[in-house]
This record gives C-alpha cells, structure tokens and sequence, in this order.
C-alpha cells in the first residue's frame, strides 16, 4: 500500500503541469510508421482512466527530421518495414533521450532488423540488453512476468529490451509481443477483450515507468 501511495504521488507530481500526450515517431525508410493510429488514443484514454495522470487522448505524429521531438516527453515508434535514420536524426534523437526523453518502440513484424541497425547510428556505444522479468517496468503498476504475447508473429517468446543512458531507461523495445495492437480499436485486429486490457494495463507500466525515471 505505502508503494503505491508514493507511486500515485510521483505521477501527479510529474503530470500535474500539463496533460500527457504521445507522440508518434515518423522516420524515413518505407516503414509504416503511421498504422493503427487509434493505439495511443486508446492507450490515453485507458491511463486516464485507470489512473491519476491527466491524459490528453489524442494522435500526434512527430518528424524525427524536421518536427520538434523534444516537445514530448514520451515518443513511441512502431511499423511493419524499413528504417532510416540520418546522422542528424540519430544526433537530435540521442540528445532526446540522454536528456530525460523516452522512446517506446513496439516491432509490428518486419521492424526488426531495420531498428536494430539504425539504433547503433543512435548509440554506436551501446547495446539493447534484454530487461529482466524482475526489473521495475514490469511491476510499477501492474504485475508481469515480463512483456505479454499479444500477437504471435513466429512461434518466439515474447522479449523486451532496453537501452539504458547514465543508468535510466531511455528506450524500451518490445519483440515478438506487439501489445500495440491490442491498443487499436477492437475492430482492428479482433482481439478478445481480455487480451486487450492485458495489452492495455502493461502500456500503463512503460508509461508510468517512464514518467517517473
């Protein structure tokens, strides 16, 4: 009980300045950057219900190249294709995120490999390392043993991985999990309802993580 108490009291803490919106993360390369557009919305919608942070439950897209990143607190990637990051989309991306920013990246199937080599233009430094099923994003709010199956892509366990500036998580990446998907509107993807709560509570968790790292 005291945990909780002092968790709720960092998020109203933390939020109470302004509403929390997302920003939708446009990079070049042929990916679809822009699918399900109704995820963050819903996601918004459910945070702002479940919890104490004021949401503002819309979708935004932000250009990693030309638009203002840094107007957003937490920024979330997804597709299904390509990724390109130019030298100066890597530079104003790890300024982002070594200065307080997040990014949520969630592999719709096909991101993979594309991601993988652009991040190291992002950190050359650094390595996405798996996070442990007992590290504090998978218990803030809800409890999971690490990220859930939402969607099944090949047949591999669902994994979540992380990279890390001055010891706070600045990244996470999910593979092989999708709960994205369970996000969009029901009609979407036609998951049953327990599927899309489960999806939509560990969303709760990389945001309030986020907020409060």
């Amino acid at each position: 009980m005291r945990k909780t108490a002092i968790l709720m009291f960092l998020l109203v803490a933390v939020c109470s300045a302004q509403e929390l919106k997302i920003g939708r993360l446009k990079y070049n390369g042929g990916g679809d950057w822009y699918n399900d557009p109704s995820a963050e919305v819903n996601l918004l919608k459910f945070i702002g219900e479940n919890t104490f942070i004021e949401t503002q439950p819309v979708y935004e897209f932000v250009d990693l190249s030309s638009g203002n990143i840094f107007a957003y607190p937490i920024l979330f990637m997804t597709g299904h294709g390509n990724v390109v990051f130019s030298e100066n989309d890597a530079r104003k991306l790890r300024t982002y995120l070594t200065n307080g920013g997040f990014l949520y990246v969630d592999d719709d199937y096909g991101l993979d490999k594309g991601f993988r080599r652009e991040i190291k233009k992002v950190f050359p430094d650094k390595e996405l390392v798996e996070i442990p099923f007992d590290y504090g994003l998978y218990h803030c709010v809800f409890d999971f043993n690490g990220p859930p199956k939402t969607h099944e892509h090949d047949n591999k366990p669902p994994r979540g991985f992380g990279i890390f500036a001055e010891g706070r998580l600045c990244l996470y990446y999910t593979y092989e999990s999708n709960p994205s998907d369970g996000w969009a509107d029901p009609e979407v993807h036609n998951d049953p309802p327990a599927k899309r709560e489960e999806a939509l509570k560990f969303g709760v968790n990389i945001i309030t993580w986020a907020l409060i790292n």
